[in-house]
């Protein structure tokens, strides 16, 4: 699990879209999206992308309401175990690259 920060300067927000066939080109390799809660448990989500389809998901920190506003949730964001085949897709990273 990682997050792509490079740069003094970052875009809150990236996209990734599977350029392979789930089922055809490889098996396993669900999207994984992990939500670092403060004196919490982390929570996770698996993300089953078909060709073509995108996601656009923060990059480092998302709000979440409380009983006194909101507070930021660090996310960490990588791909299951590829169970057979091989996996392809695009990722737009926006960031400041000197």
């Amino acid at each position: 699990m990682h997050q792509d920060l490079y740069g003094e300067i970052a875009f809150p927000l990236q996209m990734t879209c599977l350029l392979s066939r789930q089922g055809d080109d490889f098996t396993g390799g669900d999207l994984l999206l992990i939500e670092q809660r403060p004196r919490a448990q982390s929570r996770g989500t698996a993300i089953s992308l078909q060709q073509g389809e995108g996601l656009i998901f923060t990059n480092r920190y998302r709000p979440v309401p409380s009983a006194r506003g909101y507070y930021r949730v660090n996310i960490r964001h990588g791909v299951s175990t590829i169970t057979s085949g091989e996996r392809y897709s695009l990722g737009i990273i926006f960031h400041d690259a000197k």
